[in-house]
């Protein structure tokens, strides 16, 4: 039982290390949308 539980939370980790390394790329889109959201809400605001 022990055996099956190490292996689940080893493959846990391997699928988070893998979508931490995807984010990596699509953080500046990120930065970007964010940026212009700001945008966006400051101009509403005027």
């Amino acid at each position: 039982m022990f055996k099956k539980f190490k292996t689940l939370v080893v493959l846990g980790l391997a699928i988070l290390s893998l979508g931490a390394l995807s984010a990596c790329e699509t953080i500046e889109g990120a930065g970007r949308d964010i940026e212009n959201a700001g945008e966006s809400v400051q101009d509403a605001a005027n």
